[in-house]
């Protein structure tokens, strides 16, 4: 299932066709336009097709856990376009990523909060993603600790994989044993795709949505969204 766009918060009216109307490629185009914009969905066009994204403190979420209300144990083809919905769990799509990415230059933020009601954060001053040929693989540089530790430090450079397409550096499939999908090598330090689940909780070994430098293996978080904005 591809992201529903929330229809009350559309930019661009259903049946609309104007040739002098400018499209928003990503959230920044929709702050720049106006600041006075609230927090909310909206639609951008990143490859054409709309696609509705989260637009946080002009930041654009394109991955969120927060409830375990959406399957994130899904195939190659759902993890290229997109699925869940915006206003809640969601990922935004690998080819909109892409394409987003070859535009500007992006930083990643990711949010985190445990079911003790802690919040801490990650944060990489540069953020990209290839081509589908090329396995949409990760360039992530520049970590800046917000208390969460860097859990993304040996993905860099890492294909993304799914439990169809397999692309990690193990013997085994890493999104099929760990039931997620990521940028995964041998396996994982985070698995923010995988099972969701309630805190700590060893009866299954590191299926959660685990962020082990801030919580440890074991430990599945309660919410975790991941964000770009663009760097001036």
């Amino acid at each position: 299932m591809q992201l529903l766009s929330v229809l009350s918060l559309l930019l661009v009216p259903l049946g609309t066709c104007r040739s002098d109307l400018v499209l928003p490629l990503d959230c920044s185009n929709i702050s720049e336009a106006d600041t006075s914009r609230p927090n909310g969905v909206y639609v951008i066009y990143p490859i054409g097709a709309t696609s509705a994204v989260q637009l946080t403190l002009g930041c654009q979420v394109f991955q969120r856990r927060m409830d375990g209300s959406v399957n994130f144990y899904r195939p190659w083809d759902q993890y290229k376009m997109g699925f869940g919905n915006a206003a809640g769990e969601y990922w935004l799509g690998l080819e909109s990523l892409f394409h987003l990415t070859q535009r500007k230059r992006y930083e990643l933020l990711v949010d985190m909060e445990d079911f003790e009601g802690n919040k801490s954060f990650a944060r990489y001053s540069s953020f990209s993603i290839g081509p589908e040929s090329d396995g949409y693989s990760l360039q992530l540089t520049g970590f800046i600790n917000g208390g969460a530790g860097n859990s993304l430090s040996l993905i860099s450079g890492q294909k993304f994989s799914t439990f169809d397409k397999d692309h990690d550096t193990w013997e085994k499939n890493c999104a099929q044993s760990f039931i997620g999908a990521f940028w995964y090598t041998n396996c994982h330090d985070a698995n923010p795709n995988g099972l969701y689940r309630w805190g700590a909780d060893g009866s299954l070994y590191a299926v959660g949505v685990e962020w082990i430098s801030w919580k440890g293996r074991g430990y599945s978080l309660k919410a975790i969204s991941m964000k770009i904005r663009p760097v001036e």
